[in-house]
């Protein structure tokens, strides 16, 4: 699955437009390196992003294109 829909997908960022600037922008890391939108997410990943001043760090537990809101949480793990 392409990077921005999975952040998208998660909930990590509201919409797929705002994942696809920050990505543009150089504020995403897929395996600690600067990742683009269309990179590809897979188990085991860990993907960071750059919030201003905090940045969130997260597993990645599973991919599916689709999911219910309450059961987003479930497919990444904070760390």
């Amino acid at each position: 699955m392409r990077l921005d829909k999975y952040l998208k997908v998660t909930r990590l960022v509201k919409r797929r437009t705002v994942a696809n600037e920050a990505c543009d922008a150089g504020r995403v890391t897929l395996n600690g390196k600067v990742a683009k939108a269309s990179a590809d997410v897979k188990v085991g990943d860990v993907i960071e992003i750059a919030f201003g001043n905090r940045s969130v760090k997260a597993e990645v537990l599973a991919v599916q294109d689709t999911v219910r809101k309450e059961e987003a949480q479930e497919m990444f793990r904070y760390l």
